[in-house]
């Protein structure tokens, strides 16, 4: 059983970020809370959730939550029980493109990881390290997903990163 507190899990698309994360949740032994941020808005979207939820199995609790993730957690959490939120990137987009308050939202979010009650591991995309985008909308989206990673960073016991597939510990508190 691995001791787990709130991690925060990066790395670029397909990169493993998401199958490392449920794994360290598989590895917790703790009664596993997925709250999935993604929205199926075409059948392409509606097959990947359908796969995830295949490939997780019946011992996660699927919770869909693309906007209020502070308040799911708050609400979904409970001892005995680890929260998976997967992912971030997918949250910031619904913010965004719903014209609501990201400042706030974290905000939210961080006030709920300063004193969890539940162990909490969150899969974000790193996407400041590759091309600049050419639109003013994928810059600020980017600017956007560097300072919310930050912000869960800093309320993060832990932080990964993982490149094809293999973690890279930045921080870590807790121990196994």
């Amino acid at each position: 059983m691995t001791a787990l507190k709130t991690t925060l899990v990066l790395g670029g698309a397909r990169s493993g970020k998401s199958t490392f994360a449920e794994q360290l949740v598989r590895d917790s032994g703790l009664h596993a809370i997925y709250i999935a941020t993604a929205a199926a808005g075409d059948d392409e979207m509606r097959a990947r959730i359908a796969q995830h939820r295949a490939q997780r199995g019946d011992r996660w609790r699927t919770v869909e939550e693309p906007l209020e993730l502070a308040a799911a957690c708050s609400r979904e959490g409970r001892l005995g029980s680890v929260i998976l939120v997967d992912c971030l990137t997918l949250w910031l987009s619904s913010l965004m493109l719903g014209g609501h308050d990201i400042v706030s939202h974290t905000q939210q979010l961080c006030d709920w990881l300063e004193n969890p009650i539940c162990p909490t591991v969150l899969v974000s995309n790193e996407v400041g390290m590759g091309l600049v985008p050419d639109t003013s909308l994928g810059r600020r989206f980017r600017d956007e997903q560097g300072r919310l990673n930050q912000r869960i960073a800093a309320c993060a016991s832990d932080v990964v990163f993982v490149a094809a597939g293999l973690p890279l510990w930045i921080k870590r508190q807790s121990r196994n």
